[in-house]
Protein backbone atom coordinates (compact mmCIF):
# COMPACT_ATOMS: atom_id res chain seq x y z
CA UNK A 1 0.00 0.00 0.00
CA UNK A 2 1.31 3.65 -0.48
CA UNK A 3 0.98 6.36 1.28
CA UNK A 4 -0.86 9.09 0.18
CA UNK A 5 1.32 11.97 1.47
CA UNK A 6 4.59 10.45 0.66
CA UNK A 7 4.12 8.41 -2.75
CA UNK A 8 6.33 5.50 -3.21
CA UNK A 9 8.88 6.49 -1.03
CA UNK A 10 7.39 5.91 2.45
CA UNK A 11 10.42 8.09 4.59
CA UNK A 12 8.92 11.60 5.80
CA UNK A 13 10.40 14.33 3.79
CA UNK A 14 12.32 15.50 7.15
CA UNK A 15 13.81 12.46 7.19
CA UNK A 16 15.52 12.60 3.99
CA UNK A 17 19.79 13.46 4.25
CA UNK A 18 19.83 16.42 1.88
CA UNK A 19 22.63 16.21 -0.89
CA UNK A 20 25.42 18.54 -0.24
CA UNK A 21 27.60 19.42 -2.78
CA UNK A 22 31.08 17.73 -3.68
CA UNK A 23 34.05 20.54 -3.14
CA UNK A 24 37.77 19.89 -4.72
CA UNK A 25 40.67 19.76 -2.38
CA UNK A 26 42.47 21.89 -4.09
CA UNK A 27 45.74 23.50 -2.48
CA UNK A 28 45.17 26.59 -0.10
CA UNK A 29 41.58 26.00 -0.16
CA UNK A 30 40.36 26.91 3.42
CA UNK A 31 37.88 24.38 5.51
CA UNK A 32 36.69 23.72 8.80
CA UNK A 33 36.77 19.87 9.91
CA UNK A 34 33.48 19.22 10.82
CA UNK A 35 34.07 17.58 13.92
CA UNK A 36 37.24 18.95 15.68
CA UNK A 37 36.40 22.42 14.33
CA UNK A 38 39.95 22.66 12.63
CA UNK A 39 40.07 25.28 10.28
CA UNK A 40 42.88 25.36 7.89
CA UNK A 41 43.70 25.69 4.43
CA UNK A 42 44.57 22.28 2.06
CA UNK A 43 47.98 21.55 2.39
CA UNK A 44 48.15 18.12 -0.08
CA UNK A 45 45.64 15.18 -0.34
CA UNK A 46 47.34 11.80 0.01
CA UNK A 47 45.75 7.84 -0.80
CA UNK A 48 46.48 5.52 2.45
CA UNK A 49 44.89 2.02 3.13
CA UNK A 50 41.98 3.60 4.62
CA UNK A 51 40.91 6.01 1.81
CA UNK A 52 41.75 9.37 1.11
CA UNK A 53 43.16 12.23 3.43
CA UNK A 54 43.39 15.64 3.67
CA UNK A 55 46.23 17.89 5.61
CA UNK A 56 45.36 20.94 6.80
CA UNK A 57 47.84 23.86 7.81
CA UNK A 58 46.09 26.41 10.43
CA UNK A 59 47.33 30.23 10.69
CA UNK A 60 50.09 29.08 13.23
CA UNK A 61 51.66 26.44 10.89
CA UNK A 62 49.97 23.35 12.55
CA UNK A 63 49.36 20.67 10.45
CA UNK A 64 46.60 18.04 11.13
CA UNK A 65 45.36 15.37 8.74
CA UNK A 66 41.50 13.97 8.35
CA UNK A 67 40.22 11.46 6.57
CA UNK A 68 37.81 12.60 3.34
CA UNK A 69 34.98 11.56 4.77
CA UNK A 70 31.02 12.55 3.15
CA UNK A 71 29.89 16.02 4.61
CA UNK A 72 33.38 16.01 7.08
CA UNK A 73 33.97 19.52 6.13
CA UNK A 74 32.42 22.91 5.98
CA UNK A 75 32.88 26.27 3.89
CA UNK A 76 31.48 29.62 4.72
CA UNK A 77 29.59 27.40 7.69
CA UNK A 78 27.87 25.08 5.15
CA UNK A 79 28.48 21.34 5.10
CA UNK A 80 30.42 19.86 1.80
CA UNK A 81 32.06 16.70 0.67
CA UNK A 82 35.70 16.81 -0.20
CA UNK A 83 36.94 15.27 -3.29
CA UNK A 84 40.10 14.61 -4.85
CA UNK A 85 41.26 17.43 -7.22
CA UNK A 86 41.50 16.63 -11.30
CA UNK A 87 44.82 15.84 -12.49
CA UNK A 88 46.06 19.27 -13.63
CA UNK A 89 45.82 20.23 -17.09
CA UNK A 90 48.24 22.17 -19.04
CA UNK A 91 49.69 24.61 -16.69
CA UNK A 92 48.07 27.85 -17.68
CA UNK A 93 49.22 32.01 -16.13
CA UNK A 94 50.90 32.35 -13.01
CA UNK A 95 48.74 34.33 -11.12
CA UNK A 96 48.72 37.00 -8.22
CA UNK A 97 47.51 37.16 -4.99
CA UNK A 98 44.88 39.55 -6.53
CA UNK A 99 43.92 36.69 -9.05
CA UNK A 100 45.76 39.24 -11.91
CA UNK A 101 48.32 37.58 -14.62
CA UNK A 102 51.78 37.74 -12.64
CA UNK A 103 54.57 39.24 -14.74
CA UNK A 104 57.60 36.93 -14.28
CA UNK A 105 60.90 38.70 -13.17
CA UNK A 106 59.65 42.14 -13.91
CA UNK A 107 61.05 45.04 -12.05
CA UNK A 108 58.74 47.32 -10.42
CA UNK A 109 58.36 50.32 -12.26
CA UNK A 110 59.47 54.43 -11.13
CA UNK A 111 56.31 55.67 -9.33
CA UNK A 112 54.14 57.91 -11.12
CA UNK A 113 52.88 61.05 -9.98
CA UNK A 114 49.22 59.45 -8.78
CA UNK A 115 49.03 57.61 -5.38
CA UNK A 116 46.45 56.10 -3.56
CA UNK A 117 45.91 57.41 -0.04
CA UNK A 118 44.08 54.71 2.51
CA UNK A 119 43.36 55.42 6.20
CA UNK A 120 46.02 53.60 8.20
CA UNK A 121 48.56 51.02 8.59
CA UNK A 122 46.48 48.20 8.59
CA UNK A 123 44.83 48.76 5.22
CA UNK A 124 48.11 49.58 3.68
CA UNK A 125 48.92 46.36 4.68
CA UNK A 126 46.55 44.45 3.64
CA UNK A 127 46.72 46.21 0.17
CA UNK A 128 50.18 45.75 -0.13
CA UNK A 129 49.55 41.78 0.64
CA UNK A 130 46.90 41.12 -2.05
CA UNK A 131 47.50 43.87 -4.60
CA UNK A 132 51.88 44.34 -4.28
CA UNK A 133 52.13 42.67 -7.42
CA UNK A 134 50.17 44.99 -9.47
CA UNK A 135 51.09 47.95 -7.75
CA UNK A 136 54.82 47.63 -8.64
CA UNK A 137 54.13 46.91 -11.67
CA UNK A 138 51.99 49.59 -12.44
CA UNK A 139 54.25 52.28 -10.42
CA UNK A 140 51.28 53.39 -7.75
CA UNK A 141 52.78 53.78 -4.42
CA UNK A 142 50.07 53.73 -1.64
CA UNK A 143 50.47 55.76 1.36
CA UNK A 144 48.56 56.12 4.94
CA UNK A 145 47.24 59.04 6.74
CA UNK A 146 45.65 57.74 9.73
CA UNK A 147 42.23 58.88 9.47
CA UNK A 148 40.39 61.15 7.18
CA UNK A 149 39.09 64.07 8.96
CA UNK A 150 41.58 66.84 7.13
CA UNK A 151 40.78 64.88 3.88
CA UNK A 152 39.83 68.39 1.70
CA UNK A 153 42.88 69.70 3.12
CA UNK A 154 45.05 66.33 1.96
CA UNK A 155 44.18 66.92 -0.78
CA UNK A 156 45.05 70.46 -1.82
CA UNK A 157 48.32 69.55 -0.29
CA UNK A 158 48.74 67.14 -2.92
CA UNK A 159 47.37 68.80 -5.72
CA UNK A 160 45.96 66.40 -8.05
CA UNK A 161 46.14 67.11 -12.06
CA UNK A 162 44.88 64.49 -15.18
CA UNK A 163 48.45 63.04 -14.82
CA UNK A 164 48.63 62.93 -11.18
CA UNK A 165 45.65 61.36 -9.77
CA UNK A 166 45.16 60.42 -6.43
CA UNK A 167 42.58 57.82 -5.40
CA UNK A 168 41.80 57.44 -1.52
CA UNK A 169 40.20 54.53 -0.08
CA UNK A 170 37.89 54.93 3.48
CA UNK A 171 36.41 52.77 6.26
CA UNK A 172 32.65 52.80 7.19
CA UNK A 173 32.13 54.46 4.19
CA UNK A 174 28.17 54.11 4.42
CA UNK A 175 25.04 56.71 4.08
CA UNK A 176 25.04 59.43 6.78
CA UNK A 177 27.89 58.67 8.34
CA UNK A 178 31.30 61.42 9.13
CA UNK A 179 33.41 59.72 6.25
CA UNK A 180 30.27 59.92 3.88
CA UNK A 181 30.07 63.74 4.41
CA UNK A 182 34.10 64.21 4.22
CA UNK A 183 33.78 62.22 1.40
CA UNK A 184 31.49 64.15 -0.46
CA UNK A 185 33.55 67.68 0.13
CA UNK A 186 36.15 66.37 -2.12
CA UNK A 187 34.80 67.54 -5.31
CA UNK A 188 38.09 67.52 -7.56
CA UNK A 189 37.52 65.25 -11.08
CA UNK A 190 40.97 64.16 -10.59
CA UNK A 191 40.36 62.29 -7.42
CA UNK A 192 38.22 59.59 -6.57
CA UNK A 193 37.03 58.76 -3.33
CA UNK A 194 35.81 55.37 -2.56
CA UNK A 195 35.28 52.99 0.22
CA UNK A 196 33.60 50.03 1.88
CA UNK A 197 30.81 49.55 5.14
CA UNK A 198 33.56 47.73 7.60
CA UNK A 199 33.85 49.94 10.91
CA UNK A 200 37.66 48.89 10.40
CA UNK A 201 39.57 47.02 7.49
CA UNK A 202 40.23 44.55 9.91
CA UNK A 203 36.17 43.20 8.61
CA UNK A 204 36.79 43.01 5.31
CA UNK A 205 39.31 40.16 5.89
CA UNK A 206 36.22 36.51 5.64
CA UNK A 207 35.47 35.29 8.78
CA UNK A 208 36.04 31.63 7.43
CA UNK A 209 40.03 32.88 6.58
CA UNK A 210 40.71 33.67 10.12
CA UNK A 211 39.46 31.07 11.18
CA UNK A 212 35.89 32.49 13.19
CA UNK A 213 32.41 32.15 12.66
CA UNK A 214 31.71 35.61 12.25
CA UNK A 215 33.11 38.77 13.54
CA UNK A 216 31.69 40.17 16.48
CA UNK A 217 29.61 43.20 17.07
CA UNK A 218 31.29 45.17 19.61
CA UNK A 219 28.85 47.96 21.69
CA UNK A 220 29.20 51.60 20.54
CA UNK A 221 31.68 53.28 22.86
CA UNK A 222 34.35 50.71 23.01
CA UNK A 223 37.47 50.92 21.22
CA UNK A 224 36.73 48.28 18.44
CA UNK A 225 39.86 46.41 17.90
CA UNK A 226 40.45 45.72 21.99
CA UNK A 227 36.75 44.68 21.65
CA UNK A 228 37.13 42.16 19.13
CA UNK A 229 40.17 40.79 20.49
CA UNK A 230 38.03 40.65 23.74
CA UNK A 231 34.89 38.53 22.55
CA UNK A 232 37.10 36.35 20.71
CA UNK A 233 39.20 35.53 23.24
CA UNK A 234 42.36 36.51 21.67
CA UNK A 235 44.68 37.25 24.92
CA UNK A 236 47.04 39.07 22.48
CA UNK A 237 47.39 42.63 22.06
CA UNK A 238 45.78 44.71 18.85
CA UNK A 239 48.79 44.76 16.64
CA UNK A 240 49.52 41.09 17.31
CA UNK A 241 46.12 40.23 16.61
CA UNK A 242 46.17 41.96 13.86
CA UNK A 243 49.05 39.95 12.24
CA UNK A 244 46.94 36.92 13.34
CA UNK A 245 44.37 38.44 10.52
CA UNK A 246 46.99 39.29 8.08
CA UNK A 247 48.81 35.92 8.24
CA UNK A 248 45.01 34.42 7.02
CA UNK A 249 44.96 36.41 3.76
CA UNK A 250 46.49 34.25 1.13
CA UNK A 251 44.85 35.66 -1.79
CA UNK A 252 41.96 38.00 -2.87
CA UNK A 253 39.70 34.96 -2.29
CA UNK A 254 40.24 35.87 1.74
CA UNK A 255 38.81 39.06 1.28
CA UNK A 256 35.26 40.69 0.92
CA UNK A 257 33.86 41.70 -2.38
CA UNK A 258 33.19 45.49 -1.33
CA UNK A 259 36.80 45.78 -0.58
CA UNK A 260 37.95 43.79 -4.00
CA UNK A 261 36.06 46.22 -5.95
CA UNK A 262 36.80 49.41 -4.24
CA UNK A 263 40.55 48.75 -4.77
CA UNK A 264 40.62 47.67 -8.11
CA UNK A 265 38.23 50.94 -9.09
CA UNK A 266 41.08 53.09 -7.40
CA UNK A 267 44.21 51.11 -9.11
CA UNK A 268 42.56 51.76 -12.72
CA UNK A 269 41.44 55.17 -12.15
CA UNK A 270 45.14 55.93 -11.02
CA UNK A 271 46.26 53.87 -13.81
CA UNK A 272 43.95 55.45 -16.47
CA UNK A 273 44.54 59.21 -15.16
CA UNK A 274 48.41 58.68 -16.66
CA UNK A 275 47.74 57.10 -19.50
CA UNK A 276 45.17 59.34 -20.32
CA UNK A 277 47.72 62.02 -19.59
CA UNK A 278 51.07 60.58 -21.25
Amino acid sequence: MRSRSYGPDLTPPWKKSVPVPEVAADTDLVVEEATSGFCGAVVRVEKTAEGLTVTLEDRFGKHRVFPMVPRGFLIDGKAVTLVRPQAPGPRGPLLSASGSIAVAGAKAKVARAGRIYVEGRHDAELVERVWGHDLRIEGVVVEYLEGVDDLPAIVDAFGPAPDARLGVLVDHLVPGSKESRIAASVTDPDVLVVGHPFIDVWEAVKPASVGIAAWPRVPRGEDWKTGVCRALGWDMTTGEAWQRILASVRSYRDIQPELLGSVEHLIDFVTEGAAEGA
